[in-house]
């Protein structure tokens, strides 16, 4: 029975993570469906930040 406190808290911290990181997704341009690797133990967080930081968003306007 003390699991489903823990798990509970869990998920909040997900979704205090993964609802910024969907906003993020939607205003680079890109698919926010991305943001459910943040419930990945371990590596989908760290996966997020550097899609972010290395892919090229398709709404940066490009100069010439």
């Amino acid at each position: 029975m003390l699991m489903f406190p823990e798990m509970l808290q869990a998920m909040i911290v997900g979704m205090m993570i993964a609802i910024p990181a969907l906003l993020i997704y939607k205003k680079a341009g890109l698919n926010p469906a991305w943001a459910a690797l943040v419930f990945l133990p371990i590596f989908g967080l760290l996966m997020v930040f550097l899609q972010l930081a290395f892919q090229d968003w398709p709404n940066v306007k490009k100069e010439r």
